[in-house]
């Protein structure tokens, strides 16, 4: 079955494009021109990755991130962003919003594509791993959920895969470079600060359980990920 890619952008010609990519790539594409017609797509069928422009008429893709990150019904649905802002405080506040990743216009299909597929591969439906427990965590790796004792925990899809690393190689310190490689793959280009961001997101997740302070910054090094706090 086809993977279904929901395509949030007001500009026609980009959705076209876009659209025009992820055929080649044998995604099935839905378009959206606003929130509106996003949510109506998602009500119809949750798709399996949204590419979200960051600036759309009424409201901004990042408040839309923000949202779809609170819904438990789009909470694990990927999301790249899809940006003309190429600094980097603009991309760190796409990444703090909820979103994956993020791809600068303009970019090309090939681009787009490996971006995707890197994504695809840490989401829910293509992750091969199976359940851990280091101290009060615990992941069901059946049903792709996070619990700190009996409470769930929720967490985005790369804060999802960044927990599972950690928890499986405990103890071990990790250069950002060595995380990116395993998290995101080596071949497809992100940056360092990536890594920070999803580190404080993780961390922000697991505060109310009172364990952010499991993964543990190394001075100079990296991260670790401890049950000795």
């Amino acid at each position: 079955m086809q993977k279904r890619i929901l395509i949030v952008e007001d500009e026609p010609a980009i959705r076209d494009m876009v659209a025009f990519a992820l055929r080649k790539g044998e995604y099935e594409p839905v378009h959206a021109g606003d929130a509106r017609e996003a949510q109506s797509a998602i009500a119809e069928r949750v798709p399996d990755l949204i590419l979200l422009d960051w600036m759309l008429p009424g409201i901004s893709g990042l408040e839309l991130a923000r949202r779809w990150r609170r819904d438990e019904l789009t909470r694990e649905v990927p999301i790249i962003m899809l940006t003309a802002r190429g600094e980097e405080n603009d991309r760190v506040s796409g990444l703090e919003s909820g979103v994956d990743d993020y791809v600068v216009k303009p970019f090309s299909a090939r681009e787009l594509l490996a971006r995707i597929k890197a994504v695809m591969r840490r989401s829910r439906e293509d992750d091969p791993d199976g359940s851990v427990s280091v101290g009060q965590l615990r992941i069901d790796g059946a049903a792709h959920r996070v619990f700190a004792g009996s409470t769930a925990v929720p967490v985005g899809p790369t804060e999802y895969r960044l927990l599972h690393f950690f928890m499986t190689h405990a103890e071990r310190v990790y250069t950002r470079t060595q995380l990116l490689d395993h998290i995101w793959g080596g071949n497809v280009y992100v940056e360092e600060r990536t890594v920070d961001v999803h580190i404080r997101r993780l961390r922000k997740a697991l505060e109310p359980a009172l364990l952010d302070n499991m993964v543990q910054t190394v001075r100079g090094a990296g991260y670790r990920f401890s049950a000795s706090t």
